[in-house]
């Protein structure tokens, strides 16, 4: 390896040099905030006087090819495209004559010098070689406007440095003069150094690696050449176009399900390496089932299956962004694509999962169960038989069996909570949520409520109003007080209407009967507001009863006749703060591996055995406890384990599985 400090127009010009972005890199994804910067440092340069700036360090592994001088970008990918995005704006303009610059061969100079190779084919002259879609998308930037990809990051900073150097800050030849004074540290690589540990290593001054990145290199840095162009193009590119380019986000949820563990988002890619290392994976076939479940995060993410139902039910969790079901409806999927499930039974999994996430949204149960729930719901199915048939059923079963904080709200407990919630009081997505289902459900006639909410056409409208007029006082009674704190933000009381400011704070039957008021509305929910007199306790409380008769149509419980052959243990985790009291154990798992054990006294001998052969520290640390009888105190454990052991070995998942003592198992 040798650097030096040299000026990034000096390692740019050249007309045979070669700028490859390798496939193991991430897309540029500078923003246009980093461009302003990049110019606003540029208005410095020549405002101030100064002869250099300071522009970080490229990496590269020089190449030979031939008639080139090749160089792959190891670090700085982001610095390189976008000044030369920036040299192609100032190109452009100077070409199309909207600006005129001092030196009349500036316009040549900047396109012939660093740009491209004039004497080679159009299809090849570019010197800069982006990964495959920011290529496609830089070559349109050489074309006419209308052909320019909209949608690329390429194409969205090049537009920005276009208008931005129309304003003339600075002259386009002082532009060209700041650009000049830009200092890198160019590294180059020779072939004793190891490119993957190297970039590892780097702190760039550019955007940070996410963990989808980092991953991608670990993949990709590793294989030769010639293999890393055929898996960019046979997998990874497709992977990160399924998953809309977060692949951090895909592979946690692939880890979760493959590891029954959800990695933390900093340690998504520190996971991904010990998972592929240690199960001493080979690259091809891994690639090729992390594709096929990017093909079904793509569904999660877009829908676009046969059905409509499903698709529609899809869109709406996403509007709820209920990512925490995630690694279970991949499980979900590929028992449809392995021919275990038709489509219909995958839209009766995904309707019921959103049924049970909204009836316990509106009973307020915690949230944080919900990890554990779905993480290991799929191997709760496949354990009542050991198969995956007949999953719908067990599926359903699963569900409704959960207790306690876990439970699936019964028709009493949800219909209470629905009609005296203060509705209008919960985030928005939820508010819409439950707008659009109450209108939309049960007809094909259906609106687009998210659409008219979005851009605020649609509006929640509280029928009694927020602020009472003397009218309202008089229709209330002499309880309008109590009745206005009960009623107000309650479901009874709302409705939705593109008329909100006409409304405002009118009388019911200035509501109902003013032009595209409740009787004149297109929106079928407000039929039913529309054909009532008045509006008083007695009409709420009728609304109330009739929102929640269509609250469990909508929201149904379902019903399954599944029973397993064999009762079922409950499941614990470290995670849980739920102590397994008055249970006897049967088994505990421990980096996925189950051993069965006779007492809660084998169980914690058998751990600390294993713990002492990873970590003889953690016994020491054990044994200077003030509880001399820490082995046979379950709650004093868990906090050690919890508190010491985790800090004190690289991971500790240990999951209980544990029945009622009058049951053994």
């Amino acid at each position: 390896m040798r650097g030096s400090e040299s000026r990034l127009i000096e390692y740019m010009e050249g007309a045979k040099k070669r700028f490859v972005i390798p496939v193991y890199q991430r897309n540029y994804n500078w923003k246009t905030e980093n461009c302003k910067q990049l110019f606003d440092d540029l208005l410095k340069i020549i405002r101030n006087g100064r002869k250099s700036h300071f522009f970080g360090s490229i990496v590269s592994v020089f190449n030979p090819e031939g008639r080139y001088t090749e160089f792959l970008v190891i670090d700085g990918q982001q610095r390189l495209t976008t000044v030369s995005l920036l040299l192609l704006a100032m190109y452009n303009l100077t070409k199309e004559g909207v600006i005129i610059p001092a030196t009349p061969s500036l316009t040549q100079e900047i396109y012939e010098g660093y740009l491209v190779d004039k004497f080679q084919p159009e299809e090849t002259r570019i010197k800069l070689k982006p990964v495959k879609n920011d290529q496609r998308a830089l070559g349109k930037l050489f074309e006419d406007k209308k052909e320019h990809i909209k949608d690329s990051n390429l194409t969205a900073n090049y537009s920005y440095f276009y208008d931005r150097i129309q304003k003339q800050e600075i002259t386009i030849d002082e532009l060209f003069d700041a650009i000049c004074r830009l200092e890198v540290i160019d590294i180059r690589l020779n072939n004793e150094d190891n490119p993957q540990l190297i970039f590892e290593s780097l702190n760039s001054t550019g955007l940070d690696l996410d963990e989808g990145d980092k991953i991608r290199n670990f993949i990709l840095m590793g294989l030769p050449p010639k293999e890393q162009e055929v898996y960019y193009e046979k997998y990874w590119n497709r992977i990160e176009e399924c998953t809309g380019y977060d692949a951090s986000s895909f592979i946690r949820d692939y880890l979760s399900l493959k590891q029954q563990s959800i990695p933390s988002q900093k340690r998504v890619y520190v996971n991904f390496k010990e998972y592929v290392e240690l199960g001493k994976m080979e690259m091809e076939p891994l690639l090729k089932e992390l594709l096929g479940y990017a093909q079904r995060y793509q569904v999660l993410l877009k829908g676009g299956t046969a059905s409509k139902a499903l698709n529609a039910c899809i869109s709406r969790l996403n509007r709820l962004e209920t990512t925490v079901t995630r690694p279970f409806f991949l499980e979900v999927l590929r028992v449809y694509d392995e021919g275990n499930m038709n489509l219909d039974e995958v839209a009766e999994v995904f309707l019921a999962t959103e049924k049970y996430l909204f009836r316990r949204s509106i009973c307020d149960l915690p949230t944080n169960a919900l990890n554990k729930i779905f993480l290991m719901l799929h191997r709760e199915i496949i354990r009542y038989d050991g198969t995956e048939n007949n999953y719908v059923e067990k599926f359903k079963y699963a569900l409704l069996s959960k207790k306690d904080r876990a439970r699936f709200p019964d028709d009493n407990e949800f219909g209470v909570a629905f009609t005296e919630r203060q509705i209008y009081q919960m985030t928005g997505k939820n508010k819409i949520y439950i707008m659009e289902r109450l209108e939309n459900y049960g007809t094909n006639e259906d609106k687009d409520i998210y659409s008219h909410c979005d851009d605020g056409t649609y509006s929640i409208e509280h029928i009694m109003p927020q602020h009472l007029t003397p009218a309202w006082i008089k229709e209330l009674g002499e309880d309008y007080e109590q009745i206005h704190e009960q009623w107000l933000h309650r479901i009874a009381n709302l409705t939705l209407t593109a008329y909100n400011s006409s409304y405002s704070n009118s009388s019911f039957l200035g509501k109902r009967d003013m032009k595209n008021g409740f009787i004149d509305s297109g929106i079928r929910m407000n039929t039913y507001i529309g054909r009532k007199e008045k509006w008083t306790l007695t009409e709420l409380e009728e609304r109330s009863q009739f929102l929640r008769g269509r609250a469990l149509e909508i929201w149904a419980m379902p019903e399954t006749d599944f029973k397993p052959k064999e009762k079922q243990m409950d499941t614990y985790t470290l995670e849980d703060d739920e102590i397994p009291s008055g249970r006897t154990i049967s088994r505990f798992s421990y980096k996925k591996l189950d051993q069965p054990v006779a007492s809660w006294v084998e169980m914690f001998q058998k751990v600390l055995q294993i713990l002492h052969a990873e970590d003889k520290s953690v016994l020491a640390r054990l044994r200077a406890s003030s509880d001399e009888n820490i082995a046979y105190h379950l709650p004093r454990v868990k906090m050690n384990l919890q508190n010491q052991w985790r800090s004190a070995t690289a991971y500790l998942y240990l999951r209980i599985q544990a029945h009622k003592a009058s049951s053994l198992f």
